[in-house]
Order: C-alpha cells, then sequence, then structure tokens
C-alpha cells in the first residue's frame, strides 16, 4: 500500500507539472535526472496557472494534502499572491460529493426510515465541502413543535483507507529521516507524525468533534470576542453532526467586513486575545483556525464577534508546557533573551549542556530585529526559518505536543496580517501574558492551590493520627522485612557467583584433562577429570 501510495502522489505531482515550481538553482543533477527518467509522466496541464495546478494536485491527493494546503494558503508573505488565492478555495470548496449520497449516509447513521422522520427540509446542494466532510443545510424538528436551521455535517464515503495509506507513508518517510538525515532524531518527525495521525483519525469522529464544540462554547460562554454554534448532541453520530446554522461574514471576505463598518482593529486584536485565552487560561483551543472556520457576526459590526465553526482538531497544553511557554513569550517580550535561553535548558528543550550565553547570543541575533515593527513588517517566515537554524546549532528537538500550537499561530498571524497589517502582536499579547504570569505565579496562585486543596485535607485531617500511628508502628517491621530481603538476595548473589566458579574450573579442568589424555598424560588426565567432576557437583 505505501509503495502504491507513493507512486500516486509522485504520478500526481508531475502529471500537474509542479516539479516546475522549484526554482532551477534548487535542483541537483540528480534531481533532473530522476525527473528524465520518468519520462512518461508529463505535465498533463500545461493551460493552468502554476497555482491552480497546485490546488488541483494538493485536492486529488486527498485530505491530509489538502489541509497541509490550507495552511500554506495563510502565508501571503511568503508565497505569490496567485497561489494564495488558488490555496485559499480548498478552506471550503473542495470537489462535493453527491447530496443524495450524503442524504444516505444521514439516513443510515441516524437510524431513520426516511429524512423526513427528523428534518422537515433537507437541501442536497451543499453549503460547503471541505477535505474530510460536507456540509448540508435543513430544519430540524423539535420536541415542542418548532423547526430549528441547523446545518448537518457529514463524513466523506470511504475516506478512512486513503487516510491511513497517506499515513502509513508518512511513517515510512518519518523512519528514514530518523535514520539517516544528520537532523534525524533531533526533529523527531516519528513522534510528530504520530501526534499528527492522533490529529486527523480524531477528526473523522464527528462526535468527539461535538464534545470538542460543546467544551468550547462553555469556555467563551457570554464573551464577546467569540461565539461557537449550538451542538444537537443527541443527534449526533461518529459520521454525522447536527449543529445550529449560523449566519456571518467570512473573516476572508473583507470588502463585506470593511461595507458594513466592521472595526478591523479590534477585530484582529480580539483573534490574539481569543488565542491566548483558549492556550494560557483554558488549556483547551481550536486547532484549526483557517479562514474558511471563521466567520464574523452580522451584530455589531463595531464591537465585532468571532464565529468559530469546525472543532474537530483541538490542542491541548499541560501545566508545565503552559507555564514555560508563558514564561518564554514574556521575557521574548521583554527582550530578556538569557532567560528564555535558561528557560529551554531548564525544561529540557535543549542538551543541559548547552552553553546558556551563546544560546543567548543566537536567540537575540534571530529576534530583535522584529520588535518595535507593524505586523505588515515582520516576516514570520524568515523569524521561523532564522530559529530553526539556530535550534539545529543547539541540538533543540522538536516537541510533538507543540507542533499544533505553531501552526495555529502561524494561523493567527495570517488572518491578523490580513485584517489590520498594522496590528502590534507584541503589544497586543504582552499585557494579557504578564498578567496570566502573574496570576500563575503569585500570592494569588498559592492561595488559590489552598483553597482548591482544602476539601481533600479536610477530609483527611481525621485519619492523620491513625496515619502517623500506623507508620511508626510498622516502620521498624518493614525496615527488618527489607533488611531480610536485602540479605537474602546477597546469599543469592553469592551462591550464583560460587556455581559460576564452579562451572569455570569443571570446564578448565576437562578441557586440560582431554589435551593431556591426547598427549599421553592418560594418568594425570584422569586425576584432572576427576577434579573437574568434583567442581561440576558442586554447582548444584
Amino acid at each position: 500500500m505505501g509503495l502504491r501510495r507513493f507512486y500516486h502522489i509522485l504520478k500526481t505531482l508531475l502529471h500537474y507539472g509542479l516539479e516546475q515550481l522549484i526554482p532551477q538553482q534548487w535542483q541537483p543533477w540528480y534531481f533532473r535526472a530522476a525527473r528524465s527518467s520518468a519520462f512518461w509522466l508529463k505535465n498533463q496541464h500545461p493551460d493552468k496557472t502554476e497555482g491552480a495546478r497546485l490546488r488541483l494536485a494538493l485536492q486529488q491527493l486527498g485530505p491530509v494534502w489538502v489541509k497541509f494546503g490550507q495552511m500554506l494558503s495563510t502565508r501571503r508573505d511568503l508565497f505569490p499572491e496567485q497561489w494564495v488565492d488558488e490555496l485559499a478555495k480548498l478552506q471550503d470548496k473542495v470537489e462535493a460529493f453527491p447530496g443524495d449520497q450524503a442524504r444516505q449516509l444521514i439516513i443510515q447513521q441516524l437510524g431513520l426510515q426516511q429524512i423526513t422522520d427528523l428534518f422537515e427540509q433537507f437541501d442536497e446542494t451543499p453549503l460547503a465541502s471541505a477535505s474530510i466532510a460536507q456540509v448540508h443545510s435543513a430544519q430540524l424538528k423539535q420536541a415542542d413543535g418548532t423547526l430549528a436551521d441547523v446545518v448537518i455535517k457529514v463524513i466523506r464515503p470511504d475516506i478512512r483507507p486513503q487516510i491511513l495509506a497517506d499515513l502509513e507513508l508518512m511513517d515510512a518517510l518519518a523512519d528514514l529521516v530518523a535514520r539517516y538525515l544528520p537532523d534525524g532524531k533531533r526533529l523527531r518527525p516519528k513522534e510528530v507524525v504520530a501526534e499528527y495521525r492522533k490529529t486527523i483519525l480524531d477528526e473523522l469522529d464527528l462526535q468527539r468533534e461535538a464534545a470538542n464544540a460543546i467544551q468550547l462554547k462553555r469556555n467563551f460562554e457570554g464573551s464577546d470576542s467569540l461565539y461557537i454554534p449550538y451542538v444537537y448532541a443527541d443527534h449526533s453520530r461518529p459520521g454525522v453532526m447536527v449543529m445550529e446554522r449560523i449566519y456571518g461574514i467570512p473573516v476572508s471576505d473583507l470588502t463585506a467586513l470593511k461595507a458594513q463598518g466592521t472595526n478591523l482593529e479590534l477585530l484582529a486584536k480580539r483573534g490574539v486575545e481569543v488565542f491566548f485565552t483558549q492556550v494560557f487560561r483554558d488549556s483547551f483551543f481550536h486547532a484549526d483556525m483557517h479562514p474558511g472556520n471563521i466567520f464574523v457576526s452580522f451584530e455589531t459590526p463595531d464591537n465585532p464577534k468571532y464565529i468559530g465553526i469546525d472543532c474537530g482538531i483541538v490542542g491541548t497544553l499541560n501545566k508545565e508546557d503552559k507555564r514555560y511557554l508563558a514564561e518564554n513569550f514574556v521575557a521574548f517580550f521583554n527582550r530578556d533573551y538569557l532567560k528564555v535561553a535558561q528557560l529551554h535548558v531548564d525544561s529540557g528543550w535543549v542538551p543541559a549542556d548547552t552553553s546558556v550565553e551563546e544560546f543567548e547570543s543566537a536567540i537575540r541575533t534571530v529576534c530583535e530585529p522584529i520588535f518595535q515593527k507593524p505586523l505588515q513588517d515582520i516576516s514570520f517566515g524568515q523569524v521561523l526559518f532564522n530559529l530553526f537554524n539556530t535550534a539545529r546549532r543547539f541540538n533543540m528537538q522538536v516537541q510533538p505536543q507543540l507542533v499544533l500550537l505553531q501552526k495555529t499561530l502561524l494561523y493567527i498571524e495570517g488572518l491578523g496580517r490580513q485584517l489590520y497589517p498594522q496590528l502590534d502582536l507584541w503589544q497586543t499579547a504582552k499585557p494579557f501574558l504578564e498578567n496570566w504570569v502573574k496570576q500563575q505565579m503569585g500570592p494569588a496562585a498559592l492561595w488559590r492551590e489552598i483553597k482548591a486543596n482544602l476539601p481533600f485535607w479536610a477530609e483527611k485531617m481525621p485519619e492523620m493520627p491513625g496515619l502517623l500511628h500506623h507508620y511508626l508502628q510498622q516502620g521498624p517491621k518493614q525496615q527488618a522485612h527489607l533488611l531480610a530481603q536485602l540479605q537474602q538476595v546477597q546469599a543469592q548473589q553469592h551462591h550464583q557467583t560460587k556455581k559460576l566458579a564452579n562451572a569455570v574450573l569443571a570446564g578448565c579442568s576437562l578441557l586440560a584433562a582431554v589435551l593431556l589424555l591426547t598427549s599421553g598424560w592418560s594418568i594425570t588426565a584422569a586425576g584432572l577429570a576427576l577434579v573437574a567432576v568434583g567442581f561440576a557437583l558442586k554447582i548444584n
């Protein structure tokens, strides 16, 4: 399956002439020779633009590649405008599968006789079609007799085998990278692929997505910044999800946003604040925030609110990673590169023997030029490239649990650049993070920890005298028991050593007896043979 899929990927890329996108100076002789050897795989679409060929190739390769294209579509600072415009079509304009097939999948998943058992209306023409699922509008019959405008998300049929084939190929490539590339172990490609495998397979379970949406909605209940649609959990299954239909402006439609007088500066700032709130307050963040999944409410354009959909990919961070990240961000904002370097060593992200002073100097060289600049003047792609080279010099390992976070940061930066290029990302995020760090590390944090543990301590307090008495009473007995076990182990080790010595001596004596016997010293050989038997008897 892996080799067959690899050939299909290679054939698709060459049929769309994507090797022509690589500059000539980046094509070594062996690359050109390999391309010439595949002479039967020619560009079948010379009449299409480069961007269109790239989009069509990724779309034909399937969901893993479509999602890669979705991320690239947010990077207008790194790729030609025409490429990005084409890749943006991957966000919600992937070729749809037939509506009658979607209808049958819904009936099957929900256990209906016919679609009208639960829905008053069902539109077979999809509202949007993405890489893993597509969405149809409908009206849900509710228990009180009213109708609710809903959308029904349906997983594409027979998509799992294709995804598994791509993941199998990625596993094989990751293994080759880990074995043969100089940076293979540091990049931890197998762990990264394993994290991605979990993420994309989770997307195939719409009940998991429903649970994610419910959690995010609860986290932002009453918020002026983000709204998550209501999910009808009783009517959701692994392959089908029913949720409230929302009405908003796609965040990528700047013309419509400006036409209704949207405060774009506030909208851009709220995007940054929503992200950091999800990461550091909730430890639960929407990790697929490309423009196709983000809308802006029609209401109160002067006080704009995001609407988030497609919660299939979410990220979480543990307490330690979250604290280290927050301290790193604050140190970056304060240009305290020595602390950044020390935090990387303390967290184990770089080897313990790393020179903190050298690491600090390297980070300063990369990061100092980006401060006091508006977002439109900063190439985060170049910054990440430079940081990658710095990390490689200092053997910094890739952290798989942070891959989703890094991808989401790229989405946020891309949205901010699009909405309000003058946004100062650092000044927007710095107050939030500084306040969060103070809350986590100050006296207030200590008091919250005490309050959180008080019920447990109160429950266990009456038991403490008895537990203490039991410990004091059993302590000497346990120590004596452990000492006896230790002595027994030592005796066994001594016995095993003697057995080994006797076995060696028996073998040597027997070997010497054989040599003497072949030399004619039969009497001496017989004596040594008896000695060997004696040592052998001692083995048991």
